[in-house]
């Protein structure tokens, strides 16, 4: 159990790392544009994040 929460951790780093790796300027550009986000907006997004990714866990399994 630990060494897949471990994997499925490096896989997100991996993931996370390929736009600012890629294209350093739009990834400045979208930070910028989620930071002038209001807070309820934001947390819209972690929310619809956390779905997405709940429903891929449980079709997967």
């Amino acid at each position: 159990m630990l060494q897949t929460f471990v994997l499925a951790l490096a896989l997100m780093l991996v993931i996370e790392g390929l736009l600012p790796f890629l294209a350093p300027h739009v990834w400045r550009e979208t930070f910028r544009r989620v930071t002038e986000l209001a807070d309820g907006q934001i947390r819209f997004l972690g929310l619809s994040s956390m779905l997405v990714g709940l429903l891929l866990m449980a079709f997967v399994q």
